[in-house]
């Protein structure tokens, strides 16, 4: 695609400067892709494989968007759960306390008050393990007050969503991604060829291959609300598709009034957040040309998804950016660029 020569040149100079050992992307509509391509290798190795368009990432924090909050809108459409429902409705462990003020808004939108990371995996494992650990955790905040990326706000959200349910994340996801296409939790051995490899993990004494690069993801085994999900270009691009839709027509997800709610931004004090997602700043991952209404979320493998529904489009970047390690942090400098240079060949 001779338009898309700006964005194909910066992916190619983050390969060629080791941001990333591979890349895919999809730039698409409503109606379907309008740019799909791969990069580099999937490994840093001179006979690695090479990357294709559906060679499989490890997609880590896109699953709160695309798992997670697609099932919290089908619950609160099919009226199983409500946006200002307490948490500990269905968490009991949070039903009492400073904790009986967190309702499933606060955790969409990142503002219960509990902490962003907690390295919970070296402890505990399953479901009843987390919960207890969660419910130990110290508020650092009252809920609402304020907007702070929680990890452990995201895993107690899937808790909630199962017990609202009476089913389990990747049971319900299974309804959604019938029509996306290659997107799983634990992803079958027999795909192990295709999928991009993440971290040497000092935690696991291994090469990360097919198993969850998010260490209390795998604690969870490896279905969790804040990661696990693997998947290509195009079933993230699927994705996209039907979230692009379901802003004009109902849909799987729920009516496009709920797809607005949803994508709308909070009013929690200084946040840019919504309800799972994230929305366009100019200083975001995805540039400073989408419209201010864009939605999106980045995962710290290297994968990105950004909806621009006012301008119908959506930018799938998926890299594995974490081989070997987590330490390489080039992308990060390297998304915006790419974004705007994709807006850029779309709009002139």
């Amino acid at each position: 695609m001779h338009g898309f020569a700006g964005a194909r040149q910066i992916i190619q100079s983050g390969i060629d400067a080791r941001a990333f050992p591979a890349a895919t992307i999809e730039v698409g509509r409503r109606a379907g892709p309008i740019w799909q391509a791969a990069f580099g290798r999937l490994t840093y190795d001179a006979d690695a494989t090479v990357c294709e368009v559906e060679t499989i990432f490890d997609l880590a924090s896109l699953t709160k968007v695309i798992s997670t909050t697609s099932i919290a809108m089908r619950l609160v459409d099919g009226a199983r759960l409500a946006l200002d429902s307490a948490v500990g409705t269905f968490v009991p462990a949070f039903a009492t306390g400073d904790r009986g003020a967190i309702s499933i808004r606060h955790l969409l939108t990142h503002s219960s008050g509990l902490p962003a990371h907690a390295t919970l995996w070296e402890t505990v494992s399953g479901r009843a393990g987390f919960e207890r650990a969660i419910a130990d955790l110290p508020l650092e905040r009252a809920p609402g007050t304020k907007s702070v990326y929680s990890d452990p706000g995201f895993m107690l959200l899937g808790f909630a969503l199962e017990t609202a349910a009476t089913a389990t994340l990747d049971a319900q996801f299974q309804r959604l991604s019938a029509e996306l296409g290659e997107i799983w939790f634990n992803p079958r051995a027999e795909l192990i060829d295709r999928i991009a490899p993440t971290e040497h993990d000092p935690w696991r004494a291994r090469l990360l291959r097919g198993e969850v690069h998010d260490e209390n993801a795998a604690a969870l085994g490896g279905v969790a609300a804040h990661a696990g999900l693997f998947g290509t270009a195009p079933a993230v691009g699927a994705f996209a598709r039907l979230v692009l839709r379901t802003f004009h027509a109902p849909g799987p997800l729920g009516p496009p009034e709920l797809m607005r709610l949803f994508a709308t931004r909070s009013d929690v004090p200084e946040s840019s957040r919504a309800l799972g997602w994230d929305t366009m700043l100019p200083t975001s991952s995805c540039g400073t040309r989408l419209s201010p209404t864009a939605i999106g979320h980045t995962g710290f493998t290297g994968t990105s998804l950004w909806i621009d529904w006012e301008n119908d489009l959506y930018v799938v970047l998926l890299t594995n950016r974490v081989h070997p390690t987590r330490a390489n942090e080039q992308h990060v400098a390297l998304r915006p660029k790419i974004h705007d240079a994709v807006m850029k060949a779309v709009k002139g």
